[in-house]
């Protein structure tokens, strides 16, 4: 079953692909790093754009290097977690130090970075370096669930579970392994999404173990629902770091009290982003670090 099933994938993915940038012939090590760090959580229409200003601005791990942190936090704009940013910039740093500049290719070399967890890090030595490990994130896992286990949806993340289950439909051979971890995430993008799935142009349709049960309801354990963004400390966060994002002077405290109307949400905001190190206290108020 694993060579048809992954043959069916791979050969669905390569007529059916989009032409995403991270895609393209010559693309780097490092520009599959950054794009990484930013598709986290952040739709891909988003990510585009902001990719391209960031590389053009900051080429290489060097480039980036050689600037304050702050400019990486301002540039990130609107992606959304802007810890990202301090994150990509340590690994930018350490990856000029440590590695001359270039990007490893090693699983354990990545994860020894500042940032990189298990999944960049993978996804790094496949995608750039078309290394054979099983890659794993939600819509892969959708895809196996539905696909191969007859559920509607995943249950709760568990790498050790989850990449058990990829490595098992993993083609031995290295390109193939490589575009069979881009064609699942692929088809759990556009085809076989949470909450509309395309079943008609699926190309495990046939063999979908969802589809011949029925399309049964998922009644498993389900991951926190995470809070609502209106009103919480991450919107007031937010509206804060545009605060210190649009300015090159330091922002006074007087100014950040127009940001939002309470003060105890707002100086608990303001004290969570200089504890991670996103806002720093200079003479006048705050800027970024």
């Amino acid at each position: 079953m694993r060579d048809t099933f992954a043959e069916t994938v791979v050969d669905w993915y390569h007529a059916n692909r989009r032409d995403l940038p991270w895609r393209r012939d010559g693309f780097t090590a490092w520009g599959t790093l950054v794009s990484e760090f930013m598709l986290q959580q952040t739709p891909v229409i988003r990510v585009i754009p902001r990719l391209e200003e960031w590389l053009e601005r900051w080429p290489t791990p060097a480039d980036l290097a050689a600037v304050p942190p702050g400019e990486a936090v301002r540039a990130w704009q609107s992606l959304g977690y802007p810890r990202r940013a301090l994150w990509l910039h340590a690994a930018a740093v350490a990856i000029t130090e440590r590695h001359g500049g270039v990007v490893p290719d090693d699983v354990t070399e990545l994860l020894a970075l500042p940032g990189i967890g298990d999944y960049t890090a993978r996804a790094v030595a496949v995608f750039a370096y078309g290394e054979r490990h099983p890659v794993v994130d939600t819509n892969i896992r959708r895809v196996i669930a539905r696909a191969v286990e007859g559920q509607g949806e995943p249950g709760p993340p568990s790498a050790r579970r989850d990449l058990a289950a990829m490595e098992a439909l993993l083609p031995d051979d290295r390109p193939a392994a490589a575009a069979f971890n881009a064609g699942m995430m692929e088809l759990g993008a556009i085809v076989c999404v949470a909450r509309t799935p395309r079943c008609d142009v699926c190309p495990l349709a046939a063999t979908c173990a969802w589809r011949a049960a029925g399309y049964p309801a998922y009644v498993g354990p389900r991951k926190a629902v995470q809070k609502k963004y209106e009103g919480s400390d991450r919107q007031v966060r937010g509206l804060i770091m545009a605060e210190l994002r649009a300015s090159h002077i330091p922002v006074t405290a007087a100014e950040l009290d127009g940001v939002w109307p309470d003060a105890a949400q707002r100086d608990r905001a303001l004290a969570g982003l200089l504890a991670d190190g996103l806002a720093v206290e200079a003479q006048g108020g705050y800027t970024l670090p």
